[in-house]
């Protein structure tokens, strides 16, 4: 059985542009099975492909090949690339910190520059802004397909040298968690830097109320005790809850309304999270 492609991109519904990359891969093979992530991550938001990544991959076969496409340097000198993850899987995306959170989370095993010579639709050679299909959908595509394998990508180079972007850290101990609101999910839930697996080195317990306190350049935005708990049906409607997300990381919401717009929590400011036992 051929691995399965998985797309995700900023490139939105509203035209053909998707269409044209499930449309490449087919040309390549018509056997070929593709699937959409989503294509509407906020337009050129590097952080946000990588963050979604983080939680999709690991609900995919093993040898699936991903491609992502926020790629604010198309047609630049930026690298190309096919990171090998050490559970087995593929990622065919620009190497611009697209690989953050899988590399912190799952490993890279191997990465390879994207021949363009071989690897590129040879049709298309004239346009340089739409590498979502004519690079990455394609190279994907002979990969999936088996017409070339991975060491046949390019020319593999250090997975030290894959771009970064900064990750913030939290703090656990016993009773206390200390991290940042990372972002805001649709609903308005304030995601934290803590993972959960590391927010169970505190000893809290579902049932337990923490004391959460929110500071932004040194003013309190929001300090509240908050019931940690499994999910938001065990607090009525309008009540603060905190529970273990299935983006990975712990997060703070309103049950049945917007956490963030009710405290006016901005992306474009840095928030610092104390989370203790109450």
């Amino acid at each position: 059985m051929k691995p399965v492609i998985v797309m995700q991109s900023d490139f939105g519904i509203d035209s053909g542009l998707v269409a044209c990359m499930h449309g490449m891969c087919k040309i390549v093979d018509r056997e070929l099975e593709t699937h959409d992530i989503t294509h509407l991550l906020p337009a050129f938001d590097i952080k946000a492909a990588s963050y979604c990544l983080q939680y999709t991959v690991p609900y995919w076969p093993s040898g699936t090949i991903f491609v992502s496409v926020v790629d604010p340097g198309v047609g630049t000198s930026r690298k190309a690339s096919v990171a090998k993850l050490k559970n087995g899987s593929y990622v065919v995306t620009p190497d611009n910190g697209t690989l953050t959170y899988l590399n912190n989370m799952i490993g890279i095993e191997a990465i390879c520059e994207i021949d363009e010579s071989i690897n590129r639709y040879n049709d298309t050679r004239d346009i340089s802004v739409f590498h979502g299909r004519d690079l990455f959908s394609y190279c994907a595509a002979k990969l999936a397909s088996g017409i070339i394998t991975f060491k046949e990508v390019g020319p593999e180079y250090p997975v030290e040298d894959v771009v970064l972007h900064e990750v913030y850290q939290s703090e656990v101990t016993e009773g206390c968690a200390k991290a940042k609101v990372t972002g805001a999910d649709p609903f308005g839930s304030i995601e934290l830097s803590v993972l959960n697996k590391d927010f169970s080195k505190t000893g809290l317990k579902h049932g337990d109320m923490t004391n959460i306190t929110i500071t932004c350049e040194g003013e309190v935005v929001f300090n509240e005790d908050v019931l940690y708990e499994k999910s938001f049906g065990f607090v009525g409607k309008g009540e603060r809850i905190i529970f273990n997300d299935l983006a990975s990381f712990v997060t703070i919401a309103c049950n049945e309304e917007n956490f963030a717009e009710t405290y006016n929590i901005s992306k474009d400011k840095l928030y610092d999270v104390v989370v203790k036992k109450a």
